[in-house]
């Protein structure tokens, strides 16, 4: 069973919670539970909840077809908002977050997440899930994070795949290079035209921490500062899908799927 946390430091080195400009952070936190002085150990203070009731989640791991994993979070007594992210906590809402081996991967909105294999080194790791409020808190219980962990193991392979037998690894149709630098893009940013079913090779490069979001597909990938990071998608829905960074909030290309 796995829980779940949130994340920030304030001033000082104090933990604290995020919330949207022009509130409060009484107004942010909102009355739920109770707001403790420790933390889960990156900043995000915990929210104590009664055990009865309180958020649970499970976390699954399934190997993809194509690259990586495909993860699913069965959650209890909690449901995932996204559109209120930064505002008051609410009983039993919010959002999670991923961890491989203690370090952040990324922030979840939903039940479903591709872990890349380019993001898991060769060996054997720990995948951790928390569960967090909308101000950023993390749920506890008995002064806890509600979290739980799961163990992986990444076979030795080429850089960014995972080996599934003697499989050969699929190429990409198309690549989509992009460099984000003081807040802007480069290129700036356009639309990638796909077919249905073809493969996209997404290479970042980030002069700063974040994580790169693809909607429609809810496919995520963390960025780490000065490093190139890619995320290979399979185009399998047609529509325009906006790919961007979770942080900085920059959009960095539009994928025309036909």
């Amino acid at each position: 069973m796995l829980l779940a946390s949130g994340a920030a430091t304030g001033c000082g080195g104090r933990a604290t919670t995020h919330h949207k400009p022009g509130t409060t952070h009484e107004q942010a936190s909102g009355s739920t539970g109770t707001l403790l002085t420790s933390d889960d150990g990156a900043g995000h203070r915990l929210r104590e909840v009664p055990a009865e009731g309180a958020p649970e989640v499970s976390l699954t791991a399934r190997p993809d077809s194509v690259d990586g994993w495909n993860l699913q979070l069965a959650v209890k007594n909690f449901r995932f908002t996204p559109d209120s992210t930064g505002g008051a906590a609410l009983p039993g809402a919010g959002h999670a977050h991923l961890e491989l081996d203690g370090r952040k991967l990324a922030r979840l909105y939903g039940p479903w997440f591709h872990l890349p294999a380019a993001q898991v080194p060769e060996g054997a790791h720990t995948l951790t899930v928390r569960l967090y409020a909308d101000d950023h808190t993390a749920w506890a219980v008995s002064g806890k994070p509600v979290e739980g962990a799961i163990p992986l193991t990444a076979a030795a392979g080429r850089p960014g795949e995972h080996s599934h037998g003697d499989a050969p690894p699929q190429p990409a149709d198309r690549t989509v290079t992009v460099t984000v630098r003081d807040g802007k893009v480069s290129p700036a940013p356009g639309r990638t035209e796909l077919r249905r079913g073809e493969r996209v090779a997404l290479r970042v490069t980030s002069d700063r921490a974040d994580t790169l979001h693809v909607h429609g597909y809810d496919n995520e990938l963390a960025l780490p500062a000065g490093q190139e990071a890619t995320l290979i998608l399979t185009a399998d829905r047609t529509g325009l899908f906006e790919v961007e960074t979770h942080e900085s909030a920059l959009v960095l290309t539009q994928l025309l799927v036909r």
